[in-house]
């Protein structure tokens, strides 16, 4: 019997086992295995729809046993903690299950890059679960602020900081815009216009790096245009309660601030005696094999492929071309044929603005704007995995042109000092 096992449950891990599925699920003498602590598919391109309540959790996930449907690998829902490499096993939280051939695919992590008060302070923002609570408490702090009457604590709770002028930070930054402008305002009759504050800090010298030049300035235009301060050159040395820290000389005191600056290796790995690169993502060769394991094969947001670093950009095109090449190794190891090489360079990027904006730039095409944001749209739309998502997301967004978005605090904020200590509360930034 041989054991393939995928460990990871994201774009990369599915699309290694689709493949695997596809030319190895007939042969009785092959048994294939998925490993994932989440027992879901998640759609992270509208997760900061999910923050600013236009799009439901629910709708954005597509549970694996659905995916899966009547194919014949295994899925087991665990955490894994270790790899033995020489006993050739995956430890889990509950079991060690053998293989002979692997593929690490758990994805990453945010790293804080060990600035103090990250992980005490910050909301992090990669999983469902972390849209979800961020929702949660901006809501909770609109709440209280409605009621709030001193107008410099008011803006203070009304302060939502992003760390991070990505992809990531830049949406999520736009989508809280959005809801800010179009249902903070006219629903809470004790907050207006000019109480909210946006603030987007990036460390770098620009916001989007590796962004086209002219649909980056757009951006920043239409960010700035909207009230967002965008605040570049700018390093976070410490997080607090109820402030950031920047460049160990200025205080700004916030009510929310969301970690969203990039991508380290994940945690589960840590003790792997691999390879690493400077953000402890593993290290593979171009045939993505982890160095040194030529049984083990890595793919997505987990790993850095030796001397290429446009196949190793954290995307979801490339989790799908390093899924899909693991795959294929497998296979063509497994029948003695010679292993391909990774061949992947982004074709292109799409990053929203918010409502009626993006920037696009796809196949040498470059445009923005309206048409740009419909483009966003459908082509997210149509990436969704299965028919019923798409019809869910498609009918969320229609919804949200004609009735309000949702407030509803679906659980109650762990990090909020005024519901943990009583309404006479003030958490004061040092």
């Amino acid at each position: 019997m041989t054991r393939v096992i995928v460990v990871g449950g994201g774009f990369a891990g599915l699309e290694a086992m689709r493949v695997l599925e596809r030319r190895l699920g007939r042969r009785p003498e092959v048994e294939l295995t998925l490993v994932s602590d989440r027992n879901y598919l998640l759609f992270t391109p509208l997760l900061p729809q999910v923050a600013s309540s236009l799009v439901e959790p629910r709708h954005i996930v597509q549970p694996i046993r659905d995916v899966r449907g009547r194919r014949r690998f295994g899925f087991r829902r665990d955490r894994v903690v270790d790899i033995d490499f020489e006993g050739r096993r995956v430890i889990t939280a509950e079991t060690a299950l053998p293989y002979d051939r692997l593929v690490l695919a758990l994805g990453g992590v945010t790293p804080t890059f060990g600035i103090p008060g990250v992980d005490e302070h910050a909301l992090a923002y990669k999983r469902l679960d972390d849209a979800v609570a961020l929702r949660d408490h901006v809501i909770d702090l609109a709440e209280h602020a409605d009621h709030e009457p001193d107008p410099a604590e008011r803006k203070r709770l009304l302060t939502m900081c992003v760390v991070g002028g990505g992809y990531t930070g830049v949406e999520l930054i736009a989508e809280l815009e959005d809801f800010f402008r179009s249902y903070v305002v006219s629903r809470y009759r004790g907050i207006g216009s000019g109480d909210y504050r946006l603030l987007l800090l990036e460390a770098g010298r620009e916001i989007l790096r590796g962004v086209d030049s002219t649909l980056a300035a757009h951006a920043r235009r239409r960010l700035q245009r909207e009230g967002i301060e965008i605040r570049t050159e700018a390093r976070v040395s410490r997080v607090l309660a109820g402030a950031v820290e920047i460049d160990h000389r200025e205080m700004v005191p916030v009510g929310l601030t969301v970690w969203a600056a990039g991508v380290k290796g994940h945690p589960a790995l840590a003790r792997v005696p691999v390879e690493r690169d400077r953000l402890g993502r593993i290290v593979v060769n171009a045939r993505l094999q982890v160095l040194g394991q030529p049984a083990v094969y890595g793919a997505g947001d987990a790993i850095s492929i030796e001397g290429n670093p446009q196949a190793s950009i954290p995307i979801i095109p490339a989790a799908l071309a390093h899924g899909r090449l693991c795959g294929e190794n497998i296979v063509a190891d497994l029948e003695g044929r010679r292993l391909q090489e990774i061949d992947f360079a982004p074709r292109g990027m799409l990053v929203s603005l918010g409502e009626n904006d993006a920037v696009v730039e796809i196949m040498g095409f470059k445009f923005s704007g309206y048409p740009a944001w419909l483009f966003w749209n459908a082509l997210h739309l149509y990436k969704l995995v299965g028919f019923r998502k798409q019809l869910q997301v498609a009918l969320d967004w229609s919804l949200a042109q004609w009735f309000p978005r949702d407030s509803t605090i679906i659980r109650s904020p762990g990090r909020c000092a005024r519901c943990a200590h009583g309404t006479g509360a003030r958490e004061i930034a040092a």
